[in-house]
């Protein structure tokens, strides 16, 4: 176990005081000259030489990463995968060049999603001031005028956003797993409109304003002395918190405040704002939907508040691990029975692909994803939705998908 150079410089200090203050009032001036050896130590300087500077590069490049032909995440120099543990025993600051990296591969996720897949970056809320907070979709271009089919994309909570699958999957195994773009481009071939959700993009951050905070004395009607005694506690505790948080956090970043989005504050809320807005608006007589993990709740959530309009266009439903509870979420006997004729839920297990898997829900069909099931890595995305789209051979087919995607979550 490795000891930091500063918990070594502060610890005897830590040591002398707690024995001092085991002491009696003799030891008060001791004490009084240790908190003044503490105050004098700079802990940022001190710190920095445990923790490199919280400073990434913006860019693929910059961190000497690309992606190569087969999708996959590639040291620019030595071909070799992603590594996490780039300084070995400094986690913190592992994580945070990791959350770097992944800022970038949203962003560059986001230009396939446009420059691959043709999809049109919609704003939203649509009729957003230019101030405000805003979010945004992707969809086709026939999304909303496709008479026949619409296929629509939500992904699980997390730090995924549209376009993703996992971000683990991204940066381990390569863009195919990761993303939904092999399924996009599919759906696109096989004359689908296809609308893109973005439901973990809720707010914006901004900087904190710092607040002036009146002391006691500035508007009580106590006592001057009560008021002095109340004061010096008050600052006695602040600057130890201060003390602490120079500590364990020295680069600590700016204080920030989240601006949430209108009428998309949530995934749940996002998801009935876009149906409103969009789907509901489409032409196409037959809308699928594809909802991974919390995307699963966040359509359900959906069915609860719009049930009628959700059953005239919706034809079938692909959940994968699902995290929704028609219990919790007070799904009505008619969501459940409409559930059991049109959704099916694959989820991960041990059993072969499609074999059924026993649930306490009273919803829709569960069966295996074939999670640990043997196959080919250069197996092809088969689907044969025919001419005419329908339940059964939208979900028949979705399966061969699922299996490469499970492969590695």
């Amino acid at each position: 176990m490795s000891i930091s150079l500063s918990s070594l410089i502060l610890l005897p200090i830590w040591i002398s005081m707690a024995q001092i203050q085991q002491g009696g009032p003799d030891e008060k001036e001791k004490t009084t000259a240790l908190k003044d050896l503490l105050s004098r130590i700079d802990l940022d300087e001190l710190m920095k030489k445990d923790e490199p500077p919280l400073d990434f590069p913006d860019t693929l490049e910059g961190f000497e990463y690309a992606f190569n032909e087969k999708g996959q995440l590639r040291h620019i120099k030595t071909g070799e995968p992603f590594v996490f543990n780039y300084r070995e025993d400094l986690h913190r600051w592992n994580q945070k060049r990791y959350e770097a990296l992944g800022e970038i591969i949203t962003k560059y996720v986001y230009e396939l999603l446009e420059k691959d897949c043709n999809l049109k970056k919609i704003s939203i809320p649509v009729d957003a001031t230019e101030s405000e907070p805003k979010s945004f979709i992707f969809m086709s271009e026939d999304a909303l005028t496709n008479p026949q089919k619409l296929m629509v994309l939500i992904h699980g909570s997390g730090v995924v956003r549209a376009g993703q699958w996992a971000r683990r999957l991204i940066i381990n195994e390569d863009l195919d797993s990761g993303t939904q773009i092999p399924f996009i481009k599919r759906a696109m071939d096989e004359g689908y409109g296809v609308i893109v959700l973005n439901p973990n993009e809720n707010y914006i951050e901004v900087e904190k304003p710092k607040i002036h905070v009146p002391s006691s004395s500035d508007s009580s009607d106590e006592p001057a002395e009560k008021r002095e005694r109340k004061d010096k506690v008050s600052k006695e505790t602040k600057k130890r918190r201060d003390f602490y948080e120079k500590y364990r956090n020295p680069q600590r970043e700016k204080e920030m405040m989240q601006l949430y989005i209108r009428e998309n504050g949530s995934p749940e809320e996002h998801a009935v704002y876009v149906w409103d807005h969009f789907i509901a608006q489409s032409a196409a007589e037959n809308v699928f939907f594809v909802a991974h993990s919390y995307g699963g709740l966040a359509f359900v959530e959906l069915m609860i508040q719009r049930e009628a309009d959700v059953k005239s266009k919706v034809t079938a439903v692909a959940l994968t691990d699902s995290v929704h509870n028609v219990w919790h979420q007070e799904a009505g006997k008619t969501i459940r029975e409409w559930m059991r004729e049109n959704c099916c839920n694959w989820v991960s297990s041990s059993e072969p692909l499609d074999t059924s898997v026993e649930s306490m829900l009273p919803d829709c069909p569960r069966v295996s994803a074939g999670y640990w099931t043997s196959i080919s890595h250069e197996r092809k995305i088969q689907w044969h939705f025919g001419h005419r789209p329908s339940r059964a051979n939208f979900l028949e087919e979705l399966p061969v998908y699922f299996q490469i995607l499970y492969r590695s979550l």
